[in-house]
């Protein structure tokens, strides 16, 4: 969800404009010039470093209660509430909005139950709607409720298809409200396109001299359509890795090798909570056309978590 060289995927939230603090790591000297013209273009909306991230703040831990259990796995929903029932407030909150979320995308993300809702056959159901003033849509999150640092977690995706359709399983630092993005680190579990013919995966982390992030990424075709079936979507966090899988294959592995300066910039040893979108036209997918069906709904069957 943030600009890819290939194209643009979704803003996950761009950092407010705010007082600067002096960073708690060495690369500060090498970001001063970025962080100047970024404070300048800041009022204008460009992204804008003004905090970083803090490595006082505790390695963290599971943050859910939950006494269901699947293996060794702790289930965090499995959504058996009632057909069109409200997911459950104290697991699940909503982002808002039509704001083009970075992407010139076109849905409002509502908290609405026709956006987001249990279905009545153990599944939670986001689904992007056409309406008369355009198109509507879900943003649901795990902000503030459950966040994890050390662990796997996964969920049991049906994707939707259609041209101009983006739907995301994805992380976003916890922190991001207090060091904006990317200084948070995003991590990108499973994205699909259009026909659902592919996947991407991958993170996005700060880099030097840019208020942008830096990709390290893998996309690649399925050997069938991700809108055809349920497939278990994983992430398996680590010290120093971040390993994301589909089923019983492992995508893409990241280190800080990987990145430029390594773990100058590496962001990812520290609390992170999920999403689920369904994202509508944009720069990255292109616009809808008549043919693309509505509702167009990804299907969740659960989210299930395993501390390491």
């Amino acid at each position: 969800m943030t600009h890819r060289d290939h194209g643009t995927v979704e803003v996950a939230r761009l950092p407010s404009p705010g007082r600067f603090q002096p960073p708690k790591r060495k690369l500060w000297p090498r970001v001063l010039s970025t962080v100047v013209v970024a404070a300048t273009f800041s009022a204008s909306g460009v992204v804008a470093y003004h905090e970083f991230w803090d490595e006082s703040s505790p390695a963290g831990a599971n943050t859910a209660d939950s006494s269901e259990t699947a293996g060794d796995f702790t289930v965090y929903d499995q959504f058996d509430g009632a057909k069109d029932s409200a997911l459950d407030p104290d697991k699940w909150s909503f982002d808002t909005g039509q704001t083009g979320w970075g992407n010139n995308e076109k849905q409002n993300y509502t908290d609405e139950r026709s956006n987001a809702n249990q279905d009545g056959s153990g599944n939670l159901s986001v689904s992007a709607l056409s309406t008369a003033d355009g198109y509507t849509s879900a943003r649901v999150t795990t902000k503030d409720k459950f966040e994890f640092t050390y662990g796997r977690l996964e969920a049991r995706i049906k994707m939707p298809a259609g041209q101009g359709l983006h739907p995301a399983f994805w992380l976003l630092g916890s922190d991001i409200d207090s060091v904006g993005w990317p200084l948070s680190g995003e991590i990108d579990v499973i994205e699909t396109l259009n026909a659902a013919d592919n996947y991407h995966t991958g993170i996005h982390a700060p880099q030097p001299d840019s208020p942008t992030s830096q990709k390290v990424q893998t996309a690649g075709s399925p050997a069938a359509l991700l809108s055809d079936d349920y497939h278990t979507y994983w992430v398996e966090r680590s010290p120093g890795k971040v390993v994301t899988g589909m089923d019983e294959t492992v995508l893409q592995t990241v280190t800080p090798a990987d990145l430029t300066d390594g773990s100058e910039y590496w962001v990812f040893d520290k609390p992170f909570y999920l999403l689920f979108n369904v994202a509508v036209a944009g720069d990255w997918p292109g616009p809808t056309t008549a043919a693309t069906k509505f509702p167009a709904t990804m299907s969740v069957d659960w989210v299930r978590y395993r501390a390491s």
